[in-house]
């Protein structure tokens, strides 16, 4: 075996608490946070599909656990790969237990520097792939009343930043779509959780062209804050993907996992001061808020 299997084998023997009988199903499994996840489940004994549009990054994971890892090729923007991929996992495994909405990506730019052909290409991925996964799964797990649905958002889902305007448009409509899901698939059984990372140690921020090709001059103290921010950050991020990992392992486990599952301590106050700003734009406009209604009893 390589280093990388060593470091499997290690994790294997050092993680406590067995997932054996558990099937996850993960999209964008072969870099990030979806990879570490893998390899976490395989090693806590979980049977995991792993899928990728690379599949040779995972073939590592398929060869360390031949009974357990099933390791398929699928870009989420196509429909008959995902049905083809869903079938697959099913006929090997019998059943996805849970599935984890992580294939996704990002890019830097101002609103109006992003140019159609980098940003929809992402809205794909990040959204459309999304709903193609979970209704191409959801009829299994209607059909057994049980289940859990992971969706991999970030705090830009929940606060926007100049630069990544478009990026926080996916997330926060991954954000909604998901919201209005758990209410719709809770009474079935079926658990909804969101998560929510802050700057987490992966390869995100690593991708070559995340940054718009285009550059106006007039946006270089606000975008071009976050286009220094991805050029400099990338591997100095805080937060550490194993324990990010770890954290979303142990709330689908307790079978009633929190709806929004914030990680990462930079998050809080981003957070927090969303939604102060949030409440005092509506007291502060609650008299003109209120006088938008027809008269009481008209």
């Amino acid at each position: 075996m390589g280093a990388g299997s060593n470091v499997i084998c290690n994790m294997s023997n050092t993680l406590n608490g067995s997932l054996e009988g558990k099937v996850w199903f993960i999209t964008g499994a072969s870099v990030g946070l979806g990879r570490e996840l893998a390899e976490l489940l395989l090693a806590r004994g979980a049977s995991v599909v792993a899928t990728a549009r690379r599949t040779e990054l995972l073939a590592e994971l398929a060869k360390a656990y031949p009974e357990t890892a099933l390791v398929l090729g699928l870009d989420v923007t196509r429909s008959e790969q995902v049905d083809a991929a869903v079938a697959a996992a099913t006929q090997r495994f019998g059943k996805i237990d849970v599935l984890v909405n992580n294939a996704g990506y990002g890019m830097v730019g101002a609103v109006e520097e992003s140019d159609e052909t980098e940003y929809r290409p992402m809205f794909e991925t990040n959204v459309f792939g999304l709903i193609r996964m979970t209704q191409a799964v959801l009829p299994q797990m209607r059909t057994r009343k049980s289940g859990t649905i992971v969706n991999l958002s970030s705090i830009g889902g929940l606060v926007a930043t100049p630069g990544f305007g478009m990026y926080n448009g996916t997330k926060f409509a991954l954000e909604g779509i998901s919201e209005a899901l758990a209410h719709e698939v809770k009474p079935l059984g079926i658990e909804v959780m969101i998560v929510e990372p802050g700057p987490f140690r992966t390869d995100f921020l690593a991708r070559g062209d995340m940054a718009a090709a285009k550059r106006i001059a007039d946006y270089d103290a606000t975008a071009g804050k976050l286009r220094e921010y991805a050029e400099q950050q990338n591997g100095r991020q805080p937060g550490d993907p194993k324990k990010a990992v770890a954290a979303i392992v142990k709330a689908v486990e307790t079978g009633n996992p929190p709806l929004h599952l914030l990680l990462g301590a930079g998050g809080i106050p981003r957070l927090q001061g969303k939604i102060d700003a949030l409440l005092k734009d509506v007291a502060d406009w609650r008299d003109t808020t209120v006088g938008a209604d027809f008269p009481a009893g008209q």
